[in-house]
């Protein structure tokens, strides 16, 4: 089976995220929420580094749970950078913290997190045609408005590259290299 040139094979978690879950349109705020923290968090680092710890930001995080997450104070935030489970790294938790305020502010003023971020691509995912890892841009004309849009509101690590990997992720851009079997099966 043909998969995208980025997808280590040897890493079952890392086949399995791309074969089910990367390209595929998410619609789901809690979904939506644990994508932008998990992107965040990659800044820096390795996309499979993030994977490996998923399921202890999902424990350590109320299951991505944004009303709770936009409660943690200062002690919930001292304890989760002891928690060797995720990346401990003080500015990414805080930056979870208020970006799940912002989320929670956007809710209220569109109805949903959904509705407001796939407004940019009028609700429908963007499908490329790239042939090559190398053809696929690490950030766009939409990622960067989208990025200016968030910041505005007050999100933070969430810039242009952030958050065209956050768009590939949640499915808003297909940039599955055409030669790839899930290029036509999402």
């Amino acid at each position: 089976m043909k998969r995208c040139a980025w997808v280590n094979n040897s890493n079952e978690l890392y086949v399995k995220y791309h074969d089910e879950q990367w390209g595929v349109p998410v619609h789901s705020d809690r979904m939506l929420f644990e994508m932008l923290v998990l992107e965040g968090a990659q800044a820096g680092l390795s996309w499979e580094t993030v994977l490996k710890k998923r399921e202890n930001y999902k424990k350590a995080f109320d299951n991505f749970n944004v009303q709770k997450v936009a409660k943690y104070g200062e002690a919930k935030q001292q304890e989760l950078l002891q928690n060797e489970g995720i990346i401990r790294n003080r500015l990414k938790v805080a930056s979870a913290v208020r970006n799940a305020k912002v989320f929670l502010q956007i809710q209220k003023e569109f109805g949903s997190f959904s509705k407001y971020i796939w407004a940019f691509v009028g609700g429908k995912a963007v499908k490329n045609k790239f042939k090559s890892l190398g053809e696929i841009p690490v950030e766009t004309d939409l990622s960067i408005t989208i990025s200016k849009d968030l910041k505005r509101r007050g999100m933070n690590f969430i810039g242009p590259t952030i958050m065209y990997a956050y768009m590939q992720a949640i499915g808003m851009v297909n940039d599955h290299e055409t030669g790839c079997f899930r290029h036509d099966n999402i």
